[in-house]
């Protein structure tokens, strides 16, 4: 016997009941894709709308990548641009604010891939199990981490970096690669145990 519980909501007339947050979200969903084509028809007042509609949660998305405002507020700006520019590719498969998200973690792992490259970027360990081991007094862990991590094939660098040296979730990092989260802890399972071997060869080999 099915319980009231399992019942769908339903309206006066008999339609059954969306509720208020779902109806609002599709709602906004909608006037996105309504703003997106007019901004493919050359409508830039349009496309200056859908950026105040999600500048904020884009600029908290980069700021997660980033960790400091003034690079979030480029790498916002950047991915916005970005987004203007790709936007006839913009098929409506998922939502705008989907697509906004996965083009701002694209440009956030570009943007730290390169400064990675100069060097500029700092890979401080913000989980224990990277500095689980009591190293010499004189050795100088943030930069052996960062030969030991820039070991690594390129996959695995990246999501150790965004995990363990940048703080990002799990979560976000399969959005932003666009994997499932199996083959993302698959990944990680693999890359911890390559970095392990590296570390216990490469900074603590005097005690092996």
């Amino acid at each position: 016997m099915t319980s009231a519980a399992e019942l769908p909501l339903r309206a006066p007339g008999g339609s059954i009941a969306v509720p208020a947050d779902a109806e609002m979200r599709r709602g906004e969903e909608l006037a996105d894709l309504e703003l997106v084509n007019r901004s493919k028809r050359g409508d830039t007042e349009a496309f200056s709308e859908l950026v105040r509609r999600h500048q904020h949660i884009i600029f908290n998305v980069a700021y997660r990548f980033m960790r400091d405002a003034t690079l979030a507020e480029d790498m916002s700006q950047e991915a916005f641009l970005k987004a203007y520019r790709l936007l006839r590719g913009f098929r409506g498969d998922c939502s705008f604010s989907t697509w906004m998200y996965r083009v701002t973690c694209s440009v956030c792992l570009t943007e730290l891939n390169r400064r990675k490259r100069r060097g500029e970027v700092e890979l401080q360990p913000k989980h224990a199990s990277l500095s689980a081991v009591e190293p010499s007094e004189d050795m100088d862990i943030p930069e052996h981490i960062r030969r030991c991590v820039a070991k690594l094939p390129d996959r695995y660098r990246k999501i150790i970096t965004l995990y363990y040296l940048k703080g990002i979730s799990y979560e976000e990092i399969a959005q932003a690669l666009e994997v499932p989260m199996g083959t993302l802890k698959t990944w990680m399972f693999r890359a911890r145990k390559q970095l392990k071997k590296i570390v216990e060869k490469e900074v603590f080999c005097d005690e092996l």
